[in-house]
């Protein structure tokens, strides 16, 4: 586990969203459900938000029109994220910590993935879980 980096455990490639992105749009990508939230980017590619189930669900409460609410208008700003080399270990913490469930991840400011507490879980026991399977 030591050796373990974030980059080893990460999803890729990332869905992100753009920040003027409809709330409809990356609620009907999260309704996948393959998804539970979604970082969002601007034109160069650096994370500015990250947007949840629980953001879209607020914007209703608020009476807002999902297909004119932009991803800019609801999603939670300056989110945490870790670096691709961050060793899993140091992930961890960062997740119990802050009791995030998910962290983008970059590289030289770039997203290049994301990686939740499932990922790590998941990499941890790889072969364990695929003989589970």
């Amino acid at each position: 586990m030591k050796d373990l980096k974030v980059s080893d455990v990460m999803v890729r490639p990332v869905i992100s969203a753009r920040k003027n992105a409809s709330a409809r749009d990356i609620a009907m990508q999260l309704l996948t459900g393959l998804y539970s939230g979604m970082p969002v980017t601007d034109d160069e590619g650096k994370v500015i938000g990250l947007i949840t189930e629980l953001d879209l669900l607020e914007a209703v409460l608020e009476d807002k029109e999902l297909a004119k609410t932009t991803a800019e208008d609801i999603m939670s700003r300056d989110p945490l994220t870790v670096d691709a080399d961050t060793p899993i270990t140091e992930a961890i913490k960062i997740l119990k910590e802050k009791n995030v469930i998910r962290l983008p991840v970059t590289r030289n400011d770039k997203l290049v993935g994301v990686v939740a507490r499932c990922d790590i879980l998941k990499g941890l026991l790889e072969p364990e879980f695929v003989a589970y399977m």
